[in-house]
């Protein structure tokens, strides 16, 4: 039997956008004003980043990609409606990206290949993940044992 680790790949995405759409949906639309002790992005802007980037990639390996797409500027308003569409318009946007980066064996500005992209923005997406659950716990809104386990949970998402 033959694996396509493409469409596991893919599939993988899928469940990892899903995930920062659960966290996402778990939020007080409040809490996104949270920031960490430690300064930086708040909450909001931590989202509005992570969908940023997935842009700047996009720009970078396909412009076309950048159709229908919306950037959060640094004065744009970031509500949890306006995030939850941009994400969903992006992932699938990363969909394609993936796609023809598997069936050309590149992903054009990045190195080695498109496996280590697909690690690359998972990674990136899932620290700050992170930082945004730190920022919720040190402003005192740290999200319920549900959530908790709920971003673990690949195989329900």
């Amino acid at each position: 039997m033959s694996i396509n680790i493409e469409n596991q790949l893919i599939e993988t995405w899928e469940i990892h956008n899903r995930i920062n759409l659960f966290l996402l949906d778990a939020l007080k639309e409040e809490h996104l004003a949270d920031i960490s002790a430690s300064k930086g992005r708040n909450v909001g802007q931590q989202f509005a980043h992570i969908h940023n980037v997935r842009l700047m990639w996009f720009k970078a390996s396909n412009p076309d990609l950048l159709k229908n797409q919306v950037k959060f500027e640094t004065d744009s308003p970031v509500t949890k409606k306006r995030l939850t569409t941009e994400f969903v318009k992006s992932s699938k946007a990363v969909i394609l990206l993936f796609q023809s980066g598997f069936e050309k064996g590149t992903i054009k500005g990045f190195k080695p290949h498109p496996a280590a992209f697909f690690g690359y923005l998972i990674s990136h997406e899932s620290h700050h993940r992170g930082q945004i659950i730190l920022a919720l716990k040190q402003s005192g809104h740290m999200i319920d044992q549900k959530v908790q386990y709920g971003i673990w949970e690949w195989g329900t998402r």
